[in-house]
């Protein structure tokens, strides 16, 4: 008689159906374009019509400059820009992501926003839904009491550009059960991303807690005129081989967002390397919040299609 050995288990995999993303900010629309690149419908959720056509052209011209790139040979194709475009379906109604398999949030970087955001959510969407947030430092635990679910509240933090860089921090927050890890990072794999796993639900995570304070530091080097922000970033790249200077690195996610980022750390924790410098709000209170705004610690308003022109900043 022959016993067959053990059919080794499925890997986990997030459920057939939509992906919804609620926020159609940088990160939001990165997020859309790269699960409708792996071919997932995309339900992109904003309050407004205006940001989720500012989404779409976003999509637009990095599907655009990604095939660009991809042209070179020996690369492989892209995804077909249109096809990619129409899986994704703006709406202005959070109930349209009710059917969603997953759903990631990515809003504001603000604890209450976030509940109330998770709180609609967990009263509209299935119960075997995910819901992922996409914060850069608030503690999941926290996040997920404000819903009836806190095992299928999970921490996905993706990296800016979304569709160039790979890295994703799986967060396990206080209650997350360990199906939810292993989908959160079945996700990830399936839009290309590779993962670490954050044990411990602490503010700031990995990545958040190291870069602010290089972040912060950079700022203040600026400040107290040691150099130009084209020379710290263009020091850091030659110097520790950083692909894009921390200050080009802020500029392109949203001074606005770093800056509340920084603050929520220093709330949290009371360490004085989290406390943001004035130059720092000066640039929010200015509107000078980045790419977004044509402006931050480097001028984009010249040279939008190859990098920072000018010092932005004193």
């Amino acid at each position: 008689m022959t016993v067959e050995a053990p059919r080794p288990a499925a890997a986990p995999r997030v459920p057939a159906g939509p992906v919804a993303v609620v926020g159609a900010g940088t990160m939001g629309a990165g997020l859309a374009q790269v699960a409708a690149a792996a071919g997932r419908p995309v339900v992109l959720y904003s309050r407004t019509r205006e940001s989720l056509d500012r989404a779409r052209a976003a999509i637009e011209d990095s599907l655009r400059r990604l095939a660009r790139r991809s042209a070179a040979p020996g690369l492989p194709a892209p995804a077909d820009p249109a096809e990619v475009l129409d899986r994704v379906r703006p709406t202005t109604r959070l109930e349209d992501c009710a059917g969603a398999a997953l759903v990631v949030e990515s809003v504001a970087e603000n604890l209450a926003v976030k509940q109330e955001v998770f709180a609609r959510l967990d009263a509209l969407c299935a119960d075997a839904a995910l819901l992922a947030s996409n914060t850069s430092g608030i503690p999941i635990g926290a996040i997920a009491r404000a819903t009836t679910r806190p095992e299928r509240v999970v921490g996905t933090h993706f990296f800016s550009p979304v569709p160039m860089m790979r890295l994703c921090e799986i967060v396990r927050g206080p209650a997350t059960s360990e199906h939810v890890l292993a989908l959160a990072q079945a996700f990830a794999a399936e839009i290309g991303k590779e993962s670490v796993l954050v044990e411990r639900d602490t503010p700031g995570f990995i990545t958040t807690r190291l870069l602010t304070v290089l972040i912060l530091e950079a700022v203040r080097m600026v400040e107290d005129g040691t150099c130009s922000p084209a020379d710290l970033d263009r020091a850091c790249q030659l110097g520790f081989g950083h692909p894009m200077g921390p200050l080009a690195s802020v500029d392109l996610s949203g001074i606005d967002v770093f800056h509340d980022v920084a603050a929520a750390l220093h709330r949290a924790t009371g360490n004085p390397a989290f406390e943001a410098p004035a130059l720092l709000g000066e640039l929010v209170a200015a509107g000078h919040h980045g790419r977004k705004s044509g402006r931050g610690f480097h001028d984009y308003r010249a040279a939008a299609d190859t990098g920072p022109a000018t010092t932005g900043a004193r």
